[in-house]
């Protein structure tokens, strides 16, 4: 039986292309998503010219991060508890990792102090959900 090599080689790449693009989606399939990370900060003011020389400062240490205003109030309702008296301010990152990475580097370390002489803070970060 004689056998057309060009269909056979065509076959055979109509058959590895389809395989090719089946593992590409598995694998971006089983890519681990990671859930963004988020600072969280309370503050009650207590030196409001402080805090302001603070926030000129602040956007040029979050400018080499990947970051996102989600939050940045004062209006604050409370449902239970006790609120912050001054403002709530949360911060969306890539990572938790990248969060911290923010929170650690040089240029914030040397504001930092600005805002804790200016305010009572309470500042955390914390793991979002995955994203689906």
């Amino acid at each position: 039986m004689k056998t057309n090599s060009g269909a056979v080689f065509a076959t055979m790449v109509g058959v590895s292309v389809s395989i090719g693009a089946i593992s590409g989606i598995a694998i971006r399939g089983q890519q681990v998503k990671t859930p963004h990370g988020y600072v969280i900060a309370e503050a009650d003011v207590t030196d409001p010219k402080a805090l302001q020389n603070y926030g000129e400062k602040i956007a040029e240490t979050l400018a080499p991060f990947n970051h996102r205003y989600i939050v940045s109030t004062s209006k604050i309702q409370a449902l239970e508890g006790d609120p912050p008296k001054s403002r709530v301010v949360v911060i969306e990152f890539d990572s938790v990792q990248k969060a911290r990475e923010w929170y650690d580097s040089p240029v914030y370390a040397a504001i930092r102090p600005i805002r804790q002489m200016a305010a009572k803070s309470r500042i955390f970060i914390v793991e979002g959900v995955v994203p689906q």
